[in-house]
């Protein structure tokens, strides 16, 4: 071989090399991300559970930096949440517009008909669950579940259970509880966990299934008792809310003889429709949310259970959760005609 073949044949090797380079530095160039600012749709009104958690994560997002672009938080809670979900199935393919949203994905459409199924969205993770306690007020005798579901037994449709909406989480729990219990109570639905705790501390309510974090204030400060917890085990936070009890040491319902469990996830949906880089992009986003000591101790502060699922495992649970509320909502009378 002759140095000019030689030199030609390094020329287009070299030529070749670059090639490959500049179509790397390409394909990384053209990952997909937002190109203006991104909607965080909450079918809630503003300062319940749903909305403080999206506040908190686009405050997360914002100070570490995660997004190129702003995040804006949109409340669309009109007819008990049915606005945000069909604001959201309306735009197809639209990669900048994400709903935060619950289990009301699936009871929302299954107790009022609305023409919506969770399928109609792209999901895109579950950032955590909340987990729910049976509360009375802490002047009365009730020191258990069973203790208490005695007294409501003994006198049918007298006691008041207090929660959120009708035909959804908590509506839901005291349905699982008559059945459990073969109790009967009177719900009366609030708009939120806040006005029950408060209908709670004023014994305008015999009891409610609050979250955590809606009783807390109460709970620290000995207007509420915690009789048990609607889980399949303890939480998991140790540390001490009032002067003697943590998270940790309110006992699950099942270990004081009322086997109902109950946990609603909080997940994030894209429209239908957006390309598969799209979902990816904001997957490997809340995964590093998920990650920040910020989030930790959002999670820990709410005693919310960190659960964090994506892709087909987190499909996959959503059919099921579906068809759970499905059945409990048939056998509760709660399902649309």
């Amino acid at each position: 071989m002759n140095s000019l073949t030689l030199n030609f044949k390094l020329k287009h090797a070299f030529a070749l090399a670059g090639l490959t380079v500049g179509m790397a530095h390409a394909a990384v160039a053209k990952e997909w991300e937002p190109t203006k600012s991104v909607e965080f749709i909450v079918p809630f009104s503003a300062g319940g559970a749903t909305d403080n958690m999206a506040r908190a994560i686009q405050g997360i997002i914002a100070k570490h930096k995660l997004l190129n672009q702003p995040i804006v938080v949109q409340n669309k809670a009109g007819a008990g949440g049915a606005e945000g979900l069909l604001d959201i199935k309306s735009t197809p393919g639209d990669a900048h517009r994400i709903v935060v949203s619950s289990s009301g994905l699936y009871t929302v459409p299954l107790a009022t008909g609305l023409p919506f199924n969770w399928r109609d969205l792209t999901p895109v993770a579950m950032v955590a669950q909340d987990e729910f306690v049976l509360w009375v007020n802490s002047e009365t005798p009730y020191k258990a579940p069973l203790d208490y579901l005695a007294e409501v037994k003994k006198n049918p449709s007298k006691f008041k259970m207090g929660g959120t909406s009708s035909r959804r989480e908590d509506h839901i729990i005291t349905a699982l509880v008559e059945k459990a219990a073969g109790v009967k109570f009177v719900y009366i639905p609030y708009k939120g966990g806040g006005e029950a705790a408060t209908q709670l501390s004023g014994k305008h309510i015999d009891s409610n299934p609050n979250n955590p974090s809606e009783s807390i204030a109460q709970w620290r400060a000995g207007q509420h008792r915690a009789l048990c917890l609607f889980a399949d085990q303890r939480s998991a936070y140790t540390e001490k809310v009032t002067d003697t009890q943590s998270w940790a040491d309110v006992p699950t319902c099942k270990e004081k003889g009322l086997d109902v469990q109950y946990q609603m996830l909080r997940v994030f949906m894209l429209p239908a429709k957006v390309a598969p880089e799209v979902t990816k992009y904001y997957t490997a986003l809340l995964q590093k949310v998920v990650a920040t000591p910020e989030w930790k101790e959002y999670v820990a502060k709410n005693a919310l259970k960190s659960t964090v699922m994506v892709g087909e495992e987190l499909r996959a649970y959503m059919g099921k959760d579906e068809q759970n509320h499905r059945q409990i909502m048939k056998a509760a009378g709660f399902m649309a005609p």
